[in-house]
């Protein structure tokens, strides 16, 4: 009996030992997973860390943007109201053409009629001969 107690307790020296050995063995396998493990929970906090930076940049740029399109719907809106007034001004132009029409056409025609006798004085002047001093004072009796 004596050997069936020593072999008991072999056996389950061995059997501790094996335990052992396959702790061991799952730790080694599973010290890379392990590790890498920590490495992606690290990462995964360096991603979130950085997402969240970058959602700080996107809502500053978003703001940014957010700005210039309303500083250029106020440019456009100062780019339309300037062309109403234009139109405006022509239209209002354009009326008072139309109903002092007939006065208008009066004004034309005396200028036409004025650039037309200067224009004859002047070409008949110059079509003259010149005269002495004392042909002028006599008026061209001598």
């Amino acid at each position: 009996m004596s050997q069936s107690n020593s072999g008991t307790n072999q056996s389950s020296v061995s059997k501790r030992g094996a335990s052992a050995k396959a702790r061991q063995a799952t730790a080694k396998a599973t010290a890379p997973a392990s590790q890498a493990a920590d490495k992606a929970a690290d990462k995964a906090g360096d991603v979130t860390s950085a997402a969240s930076n970058g959602a700080e940049r996107v809502a500053g740029a978003s703001t940014a943007v957010a700005h210039s399109a309303a500083e250029r719907v106020q440019a456009g809106r100062q780019a339309v109201i300037a062309a109403s007034g234009q139109a405006v001004a022509f239209a209002k132009t354009a009326w008072t053409v139309i109903a002092h029409r007939k006065l208008l056409a009066a004004g034309v025609g005396a200028g036409l009629s004025a650039l037309g006798a200067t224009s004859y004085l002047a070409g008949h002047r110059a079509g003259r001969r010149t005269h002495g001093p004392i042909t002028r004072l006599t008026g061209g009796r001598i």
